[in-house]
């Protein structure tokens, strides 16, 4: 039953109450244990203070997940609910043949992997909708979002707010930052996250990208780097 008290057009309660489920770090899918690049960027990219490691993450936000990973989330939302399994896979075939190094195709699948369990906990077709694919993330969290009342944006938002939190909280381990600066980091990129999502929505399959050459870099010399914290 709708709630009366709710503003007209506004997300159910269980709606918005999932999506802020689905972007918890407590979900667990492991991915406190990835920095995507952070923690060899500290190394070798001069990552050590909270002006570097923000702009750092602003910048990824809009030149590798807008174009990428958060495309692919907009698309297979609308996908999900039409059921098109075909597209499904090309989607996420692009994902997987994207990642450009060892350890961020391992994230993209151990995340999915990982997602897909948790989901068989909710949702009892899960099994059928995954048995055709090793499922990345960007998919199976999709699917999460598809089966709640949300818009695609709001699937969105909510996807790239906990990427957001993984992020910043790598960060304030590994440069390392304290507490505040973690959250006045969060809180820039939260005031960012619209315009990327925005940004990512627009995007066709001709137009997604993932060519980010500093990042594989860095990426490729963390899978040997002496001492780790963190997966990728």
């Amino acid at each position: 039953m709708p709630d009366p008290a709710a503003p007209v057009g506004a997300l159910p309660a269980s709606s918005l109450l999932q999506l802020i489920w689905l972007a918890s770090p407590a979900l667990p899918i492991g991915g406190f244990s990835y920095s995507e690049g952070i923690e060899a960027g500290v190394e070798w990219a001069g990552l050590a203070t909270e002006a570097a490691a923000s702009d750092w993450l602003v910048d990824q936000l809009h030149l590798t997940l807008a174009r990428g990973d958060l495309s692919i989330v907009a698309q297979a939302i609308d996908t999900w609910r039409t059921q098109d399994t075909e597209r499904l896979a090309r989607l996420n075939a692009w994902v997987l043949q994207t990642r450009e190094t060892a350890e961020f195709r391992l994230q993209t699948e151990q995340m999915g992997r990982s997602f897909v369990e948790w989901l068989k906990l909710h949702h009892d077709d899960v099994v059928a909708s995954f048995d055709k694919m090793p499922v990345t993330y960007p998919i199976a969290f999709a699917f999460a979002a598809s089966r709640t009342q949300a818009t695609v944006r709001d699937g969105c938002l909510a996807f790239a707010f906990g990427w957001a939190e993984n992020m910043t909280g790598a960060a304030v381990k590994c440069v390392p930052l304290g507490q505040s600066a973690g959250q006045r980091m969060l809180g820039r990129l939260a005031a960012e996250i619209p315009h990327a999502v925005d940004h990512a929505i627009a995007l066709g399959d001709d137009d997604r990208q993932a060519f980010s050459p500093m990042l594989a870099v860095l990426s490729a010399r963390h899978e040997a780097q002496y001492s780790r914290l963190f997966r990728s």
